[in-house]
């Protein structure tokens, strides 16, 4: 028997699914406790739709993400922050930091996808990545320059 299933079943298979399934294991477990409805035209039809309208916006979600990370790269990001008279910095320049400065400049980034190679203590041209999702990457370069 096909049934589409309304929640995951463990060895059978996720939410969503069509599976075909024993009679006995359909009627007795899976209908008896709403965990699957039996497969009608319609509701394989449904399925088919939900799943291209799904695809769909996450296809737009990551040409939104490709197109926001293609205005970020390259770009330069200054950071003003207090210093020593040797040019060191009281702290550290924080990806917290770096987000809000980009936020300045237009772009809203969270400051868990900003990442840096090496923890940026002195004044000066570091390099920084963000990532947006696997695959789309944005480098960018931050300017450390002392406040006055």
């Amino acid at each position: 028997m096909k049934v589409i299933l309304k929640a995951d079943v463990k060895g059978t298979g996720k939410k969503g699914e069509i599976v075909e399934v024993s009679d006995g294991f359909a009627k007795n477990f899976l209908l008896k406790r709403s965990l699957a409805d039996i497969a009608t035209a319609s509701g394989i039809n449904e399925i088919e739709q939900r799943r291209n309208a799904d695809a769909f916006h996450r296809a737009e979600t990551v040409k939104a993400l490709k197109e926001q990370a293609a205005k970020l790269n390259g770009n330069t990001v200054t950071v003003a922050i207090r210093t020593g008279k040797n040019g060191k910095v009281f702290g550290s320049v924080t990806s917290d930091k770096i987000a809000s400065a980009l936020s300045e400049l237009g772009y809203e980034v969270d400051k868990k996808r900003i990442t840096t190679k090496e923890t940026i203590k002195n004044v000066g041209t570091y390099d920084a990545e963000v990532r947006f999702m696997e695959g789309v990457v944005a480098k960018i370069k931050i300017d450390v320059i002392p406040l006055e």
